[in-house]
């Protein structure tokens, strides 16, 4: 199945608003750090239901905020979901970006960037089209470090890259960023049971979620281009 039919799929299940309830544990913290100021211009890669970039209108004021999904019924319901008219929703694909080159300030990306058929490629079209001093600040739960996520290739029908933080450093420096920041933004608001809850469906012991939530978490990994 192709991200789009998959992801299509969700849509209309209703899980987009779900994956943002979840995701927004996170994410509100890393978006808080982005250099957004008046007026730019902000891609959102892999929106789901938009969440994001409404956000980032709303607290920072970008100036424009595009949301850019590979499937046609998520762009339709996060267009839905909003009425600004600088908040726009394209269907299309990571490795080919309908903007031109130095053109957009900064990139946002949460849960999604595994999804690429080419995440060198994409990164190569990030370098492309965010302007000398624009960033990307990419979110990933699923990556090599966190055990806990490793399954989740088996729960979703798509492929999906899995790399460690050091694999993501060096393809961001090899498609010509410089890594401004990685760390590991921790799940405050999940709820952890006592460990006399434990085992559950998902954790063996109470430090397992601990190490999964608290110190885990996402990973953000903050290219600028030079």
């Amino acid at each position: 199945m192709s991200v789009s039919e998959e992801f299509d799929r969700w849509a209309r299940e209703g899980k987009d608003q779900g994956m943002e309830e979840r995701h927004w544990h996170t994410a509100k913290h890393a978006l808080a750090r982005m250099p957004v100021e008046p007026g730019d211009r902000v891609l959102d890669l892999g929106c789901g239901s938009g969440y994001a970039g409404r956000a980032l209108r709303t607290a920072a004021d970008a100036g424009r905020v595009y949301g850019l999904d590979a499937a046609p019924k998520m762009a339709r319901n996060a267009r839905s979901y909003t009425d600004d008219p600088d908040v726009g929703f394209l269907v299309g694909d990571f490795e080919h970006l309908p903007f031109a080159d130095d053109s957009l300030d900064h990139c946002w990306s949460m849960e999604a960037f595994f999804y690429a058929r080419d995440p060198d490629a994409t990164l190569r079209e990030l370098r492309r089209v965010l302007k000398p001093g624009g960033t990307f600040y990419c979110a990933v739960n699923y990556y090599e470090e966190n055990v806990y996520a490793h399954d989740w290739d088996e729960l979703v029908d798509v492929p999906m890259v899995r790399w460690s933080a050091a694999e993501y450093r060096a393809a961001f420096r090899d498609a010509g960023f410089h890594i401004a920041a990685q760390d590991n933004v921790p799940d405050r608001e999940t709820e952890i049971p006592p460990a006399s809850a434990f085992p559950t469906e998902e954790f063996e012991t109470r430090d397992a979620m601990v190490e999964r939530y608290r110190e885990l978490g996402t990973l953000l990994t903050v290219g600028v281009v030079p």
